[in-house]
C-alpha cells in the first residue's frame, strides 16, 4: 500500500492513489463503502483522507457495537459523510447502508460470497440509486490468482446445483424431505 523509496521517503502505492483518485471524483455526489479485508490498509486510506480532509466513518473487528451503531448512523444521515471504511469481515453482516451507491473492494477475499455480502450492504431494501461496484486489482499479483480461484469456486457451486447430472435434480421430494427432517 505504500512504497518506500530508496531516499527512505514513503510514497503511496499505485492502488492508494487510483482509490484517492475516483473517492475525490464522487464524494461531491455520491456516497462511497470502502471494504479492505486488511485493518491496516483501512489505516492508510483514513490518513490519506485525514489528509485530504475528507469526512468519513471507521468500522473494524475492534468497534464496539455502540460505536458500530453510531457510525452507521452518522454515514447514513449525515451529507457531509461521504466515505465508510470498513473492514471485510466486520461489515459482512447486519449493515445497512443504503446512503451509499459506489462499493470499492481494495483487495480480493478468495470466497467470493464474502464480497457479494460486502456489496450487498448498500443494495438493500430501500436503495432507491444504482448501485456500482469496484474490484481494485493489481495486474501480475497474487489479486489475480484470487480472482481466478474465485472463478473456479462459482463456478463448481453453479455446476453442482445447475448440471443436469446435478445430483440435487434427481432428488425426489420425499428424498428433499429426508434430508431436513
Amino acid at each position: 500500500p505504500r512504497l518506500i523509496e530508496e531516499s527512505g521517503t514513503v510514497t503511496q502505492s499505485a492502488k492508494l492513489k487510483e482509490l484517492l483518485r475516483h473517492i475525490q471524483e464522487k464524494t461531491g455526489h455520491h456516497k462511497l463503502l470502502i471494504f479492505s479485508q486488511f485493518v491496516k490498509m483501512l489505516k492508510l486510506i483514513s490518513t490519506a483522507l485525514d489528509d485530504e480532509g475528507i469526512a468519513y466513518e471507521y468500522l473494524d473487528g475492534q468497534s464496539s457495537q455502540k460505536q458500530r451503531q453510531a457510525s452507521v448512523e452518522h454515514f447514513q444521515s449525515d451529507t457531509d459523510c461521504r466515505v465508510f471504511l470498513i473492514s471485510l469481515k466486520a461489515g459482512g453482516t447486519g449493515l445497512n447502508l443504503t446512503a451509499a451507491d459506489y462499493v470499492y473492494l481494495v483487495d480480493p477475499w478468495w470466497n467470493p460470497a464474502v464480497e457479494a455480502q460486502a456489496i450487498d450492504r448498500s443494495y438493500r431494501i430501500g436503495q432507491e440509486k444504482k448501485v456500482i461496484a469496484y474490484r481494485m486489482i493489481c495486474q501480475d499479483t497474487v489479486e489475480e490468482k484470487i480472482l481466478a480461484l474465485q472463478a473456479r469456486k462459482k463456478a463448481l457451486a453453479s455446476n453442482i446445483v445447475s448440471t443436469d447430472e446435478s445430483i440435487f435434480k434427481q432428488l425426489t421430494a420425499e428424498d428433499i424431505a429426508d434430508i431436513f427432517s
